[in-house]
C-alpha cells in the first residue's frame, strides 16, 4: 500500500491566468511561482506546501457550465516521496489502473483516472524549484 503525504495542488482553467493569479495573490495571499522552463502556464500559486495551477481555457469562448448539482474539477494532486512514487507505478498496475507519466522538470508526475473519471496525478519533486 502506498502512502500519501497531502494533497499537492488543484488545478484550474480559467479565462485569463494572470488577472486570477493578480487574484490569488491579491485575494488569498497566494505567492507566485512560474519557472521559466514551465512555458507561458501553469501558473503556480502556493501557500506553505498548498497550491493552485491555473491553466488557460481551450477556447477564447469558454464559458462557465451551467448552473446544477454538478462541479468538475481539471485534477487533483497528491504529494508522495520518491520511494511511494515507485510503489504507485506498481500498485496501480497491479489494480488494472491505466496511468501514464510525465516528466515535468522539477516533477515527475502519473495521471491515472477515478471510476468516475475524475482526472487524478500523483507527484513527486526530482529537482529544486
Amino acid at each position: 500500500m502506498l502512502t500519501l503525504q497531502f494533497l499537492d495542488h488543484v488545478a484550474l482553467r480559467v479565462r485569463n491566468i494572470h488577472r486570477s493569479a493578480e487574484w490569488y495573490e491579491k485575494v488569498l495571499g497566494l505567492q507566485r511561482i512560474h519557472p521559466k522552463e514551465w512555458g507561458p502556464f501553469p501558473i503556480f500559486m502556493v501557500a506553505g506546501q498548498t497550491g493552485i495551477a491555473l491553466f488557460p481555457t481551450q477556447s477564447e469562448n469558454a464559458q462557465l457550465p451551467p448552473a446544477g448539482d454538478w462541479i468538475r474539477c481539471h485534477h487533483y494532486a497528491f504529494r508522495v516521496d520518491k520511494e511511494n512514487f515507485e510503489k504507485a507505478k506498481v500498485h496501480l498496475s497491479e489494480q488494472e489502473v491505466e496511468w501514464t507519466f510525465q516528466d515535468h522538470h522539477h516533477f515527475h508526475s502519473i495521471y491515472f483516472n477515478d471510476p468516475d473519471g475524475h482526472h487524478l496525478e500523483l507527484t513527486v519533486q526530482v529537482r529544486g524549484l
